[in-house]
């Protein structure tokens, strides 16, 4: 079945200003924005530049809209490749914010880089849940939406999962042949977070799963706290260093698309909420061994494929002792988000994964 192109890219093409007055939600901010300042009064006023500046700049058009694949219920495959005969190579982006991350600019497009450098590249949209969708959990994104789309490639796919894609890619390449995983960021052992960050994030779905199952949906919003929780005064300082970026400079475009990015998306279903938190971050689940898919136990040494962890050695939101053990090991210097849009993504993420994907059939 064809799906038309992603809603995200539509909406995105009929406006070059700012989606909403952000960051959301703007009252959080704004409160955690005058507690970081309380002792620094200039940034505190550097903070509300940059914040007025990127409620108020204008923003470039998006990248084309790739070509629409297979889609199970409202997640789709999106094809920046064309077919060589070589596996196609699937790149799953975390349920938290929208895919475009993967595809942030023409000049920042790790999806585009690796359609030019000639791999049949594929991009899971994950669509916006609907309300039958309340009790689909991370094993049903798996099941029910990665599997059935992935069906229907012509050949085994190479999976790459970034972030919470990464975690949802091994679920499905331990339930069907791969012809082999590369995960970027991607959380698997819990314990290797702080057990501070742990205790926050639990503190924060505690207060918010009432409303949450009530709505049958956990809100971006409630998402978008849990990160800012983990190092409010970076979010602060980013937003009064970018009060004097050049106007026009690749370091403006860049900063306002991923600000952009990562103050939107859908929410999460409620089941998947729950799994990340109740049963992920408090419980480990996954780093217990005790996550399974149907009846199947997912165990990342079960794999019989050719496997590669890329991990970032300064990420707050995976830390690298919470990345998967697999059988090939890239660490990396760059933040969470740097790795892939950064200045030096292309030469520290996007040439070596290329040619790892090339060594394996893509």
């Amino acid at each position: 079945m064809e799906a038309s192109p992603t809603a995200a890219h539509t909406a995105l093409a009929q406006s070059n200003v700012a989606p909403q007055h952000g960051p959301r939600p703007l009252p959080l901010f704004l409160n955690i924005l005058w507690r970081e300042t309380e002792s620094d009064p200039e940034l505190r006023r550097a903070a509300f530049r940059g914040l007025r500046r990127y409620q108020e700049a204008t923003r470039p058009p998006p990248p084309p809209a790739p070509g629409p694949g297979p889609c199970a219920g409202h997640a789709r495959l999106l094809r920046y490749g064309t077919d060589n005969g070589r596996h196609p190579v699937v790149f799953i982006p975390s349920l938290i914010n929208p895919p475009q991350v993967l595809d942030l600019s023409e000049n920042r497009s790790l999806l585009r880089h690796m359609a030019a450098a000639g791999h049949d590249a594929w991009l899971v949209d994950w669509g916006t849940p609907q309300p039958g969708d309340t009790t689909l959990g991370l094993a049903g994104h798996v099941s029910e939406r990665l599997l059935p789309m992935l069906a229907h490639l012509p050949r085994p796919p190479i999976l790459v999962g970034y972030c919470l894609g990464g975690t949802l890619a091994l679920g499905a390449a331990v339930l069907r042949t791969m012809k082999a995983i590369a995960t970027i960021a991607a959380p698997w052992d819990f314990a290797g977070f702080p057990d501070h960050d742990r205790t926050e994030i639990g503190a924060l779905w505690n207060r918010a799963k009432p409303l949450c199952d009530r709505l049958g949906y956990v809100p971006m919003e409630v998402l978008q706290s849990g990160f800012w929780a983990m190092d409010p005064a970076r979010t602060i300082r980013k937003y009064a260093a970018f009060a004097d970026t050049a106007p026009g400079s690749d370091a403006e475009r860049a900063f306002l698309a991923v600000e952009d990015w990562a103050n939107g998306g859908p929410p999460l279903t409620f089941a998947a909420g729950d799994d990340l938190f109740a049963k992920f971050y408090a419980d480990n689940m996954s780093g217990n061994g005790d996550w399974t898919i149907g009846e199947r136990h997912i165990d990342p040494s079960a794999l019989n494929c050719p496997s590669l962890s890329v991990r970032s050695t300064t990420d707050r939101i995976v830390p690298a002792a919470s990345c998967p053990p697999l059988s090939e090991i890239l660490n990396l210097p760059l933040g969470h988000v740097g790795m892939v849009v950064g200045g030096m993504a292309r030469e520290r993420l996007w040439h070596p994964l290329s040619a790892w994907l090339s060594t394996h059939g893509g």
